[in-house]
């Protein structure tokens, strides 16, 4: 039998301020002045917070989380893992000896998420070039993921309020976009797309619109063949999987109220096809989610804004929809486990 939703989740979130010297750590710290109405421990440097917590002279009181259970925390406190190591706390001064630090913090989060102390993981923004230049190979916290989470594939999902837009290539040049959306890896993507729409945000029969990768949609093969040759065998393959896969469709109308009514995601073929509508649509409230890992992990969808940090005048608009969209996720997984117990 099938319980009630569930208005808690069974364990706390795990949060990850990123680059020490930009506005990670601003905006937990102005997060949590108001309280936190829902269980979330931060993974970081606890002499860090209380120096950026100075500088914006803001109040911080620091809880050790010792693994208990909680419901909320009050104004200007926070549940800390104290991470230590950190070489530098100064705000908006990129340093190389934090990137040991910054990862430390990332993988401790994972690992406590992977052996379920953390209900779902919310990662602020870090900076890949000076984690680079620190002699680390760093692609991205998306690849650190796949690979500490030993999973062969994921998928990138940016989200607002109204709108989901997964992506069947990320970064790539453009040049390189056709050849890289095969029909294995199509096929691959649209299963993770339907499987964590359905198990991570509780939507059993998803209705996905699915983008063309040419102009028209390939024009009938007059304007590519793609269309033809992959992305039409692929829906036509998944037709059984209790999903609504619809398309090809050209890009250029897909993102309208016509279309986006009634759909629960857009999958498009590449990065520019589909994020500048969604940024353009929720700019300041989207957010990153990975698809395709055993954990559940959300994050804000900027930069560190290095030149922003200590100034208490970054928005949090972003890592508050992070931490809505992280507990969406963990209750709708709590029920669907709830459901099949």
């Amino acid at each position: 039998m099938a319980s009630q939703t569930p208005e808690y989740i069974s364990a706390p979130l795990v949060l990850t301020p990123g680059e020490p010297a930009g506005i990670g750590p601003d905006l937990l710290i102005q997060r949590v002045q108001s309280g936190l109405g829902m269980p979330i421990v931060a993974m970081a440097s606890a002499e860090l917070l209380q120096e950026r917590a100075r500088q914006l002279k803001l109040p911080l009181k620091l809880i050790p989380w010792q693994g208990e259970t909680f419901d909320s925390s009050a104004p200007g406190e926070l549940k800390l893992v104290d991470i230590p190591g950190i070489a530098s706390t100064e705000a908006g001064r990129l340093q190389t000896g934090n990137a040991p630090y910054v990862l430390e913090c990332l993988d401790r989060a994972i690992d406590g998420c992977l052996d379920t102390r953390f209900s779902a993981l919310v990662t602020g923004p870090l900076h890949k070039g000076i984690i680079n230049e620190a002699g680390i190979p760093f692609t991205g916290h998306t690849e650190h993921l796949q690979a500490r989470c030993g999973v062969e594939k994921v998928v990138m999902m940016l989200a607002t309020q109204d709108l989901r837009v997964a992506l069947a290539t990320t970064h790539l040049p453009l040049k390189d976009v056709a050849s890289a959306i095969t029909t294995d890896s199509l096929k691959q993507v649209c299963r993770i797309l339907i499987h964590d729409l359905r198990n991570k945000f509780g939507i059993d029969c998803p209705r996905i619109l699915v983008a063309g990768l040419n102009p028209h949609a390939g024009e009938g093969g007059h304007l590519g063949r793609e269309e033809l040759d992959v992305i039409i065998p692929v829906l036509e393959s998944l037709r059984d999987t209790r999903a609504e896969l619809i398309g090809p469709l050209p890009a250029d109308t897909l993102f309208t109220p016509r279309y986006l009514e009634h759909a629960d995601a857009v999958l498009a073929m590449y990065h520019d096809q589909g994020l500048p509508v969604l940024k353009f649509s929720g700019f300041g409230e989207a957010v990153n989610i990975t698809l395709g890992l055993p954990i559940l992990r959300s994050s804000v969808d900027h930069g560190t804004a290095i030149d922003l940090a200590g100034s208490g005048t970054a928005d949090p608009g972003s890592l508050n929809c992070a931490i809505n969209i992280a507990v969406e996720m963990a209750q709708a997984r709590q029920r669907n486990h709830e459901t099949h117990v």
